[in-house]
């Protein structure tokens, strides 16, 4: 028996399992015990004789054959199932947009009825994101993605540019008041969205503040958290236009006039050769609104 055919169950899993930074993620979304994921795992392991997946204190990661596994494995399954839909003829096309739901909750929803009456063949998927990466492998459409986007993973359409500006609650613009902006911005706690954010970075250069070796960074991948944890007082934030609400209540405040003009909202596409005419239809639809 081929092995490819043999495994081929076994294999549908990895790539499945493979969407999820752990096995105990994997297996509540697949409703599967994590017993049941790592002896699949194990086993296609044992049988290909290859290590797919390093396990560490976060959870899993997959190795450098893993990810060629993966690569080659998702690309027989897609094309599989665009032979599958050309068999079937014109159906309802599924299109998944992976975005932050602070993005989502604050300026897509109320739009998004329009999308759907005029593109009634498209089922529309929103998949809430923290983590705006390696969108093909996690069956990922279209991103709409928060930075200056300067990046080469994808590819990268314009879409709606909003500077980006220091926020604080009350007591943080109090401290900028009575003590000045340099002395106060080198004593906050800076709230990033992940690791190698360089936004912060990109902040202080435009504002002329110096760079510390800060230790008092925290970093909250989940935009809307992060608004909650300014208005707490854990720090300060990055953030834009989309959180006027909480200004006019006087929840958050503006500590600086200096912006990040080149920052805003970015379509991010999977670098693969075609895309489906869903992509282009909600590009076209979302860039009009």
């Amino acid at each position: 028996m081929p092995i490819a055919f043999k495994h081929h169950d076994t294999l549908r899993l990895f790539v499945e399992i493979s969407r999820y930074s752990s096995f105990s993620e994997a297996a509540d979304a697949l409703h599967m015990t994590k017993g049941a994921i790592s002896y699949q795992i194990k086993t296609l392991e044992t049988d290909l004789d290859l290590k797919l997946f390093e396990r560490n204190s976060r959870g899993v990661a997959l190795t450098f054959e893993g990810q060629q596994l993966l690569t080659a494995s998702y690309s027989h399954y897609r094309d599989i199932e665009a032979e599958l839909t050309a068999l079937r003829g014109p159906t309802t096309q599924l299109l998944t947009v992976g975005m932050s739901s602070y993005f989502a909750s604050r300026w897509l929803s109320p739009r998004l009825m329009t999308f759907m009456q005029i593109h009634p063949e498209i089922q529309l998927r929103i998949q809430p994101m923290t983590q705006l990466f390696d969108l093909d492998r996690q069956g990922v459409d279209l991103a709409i993605r928060w930075g200056n986007g300067v990046w080469d993973d994808v590819e990268i359409t314009p879409f709606m540019p909003m500077p980006a500006w220091p926020v604080g609650n009350l007591d943080a613009a109090e401290k900028v008041r009575q003590i000045g902006p340099e002395r106060a911005f080198s004593e906050f706690t800076l709230l990033r969205d992940h690791d190698d954010s360089n936004a912060w970075s990109d902040w202080l250069d435009a504002a002329g503040l110096s760079h510390q070796n800060r230790k008092d960074t925290l970093i909250i991948p989940d935009p809307n958290v992060r608004v909650q944890a300014v208005i707490d007082g854990q720090g300060i934030a990055l953030n834009d236009d989309l959180v006027t609400r909480e200004q006019e209540s006087g929840q958050l405040v503006r500590l600086s006039d200096i912006e990040l003009v080149s920052y805003g909202y970015f379509l991010a596409r999977p670098r693969i050769t075609s895309h489906p005419e869903s992509v282009n239809a909600f590009i076209r639809w979302v860039q009009r609104q």
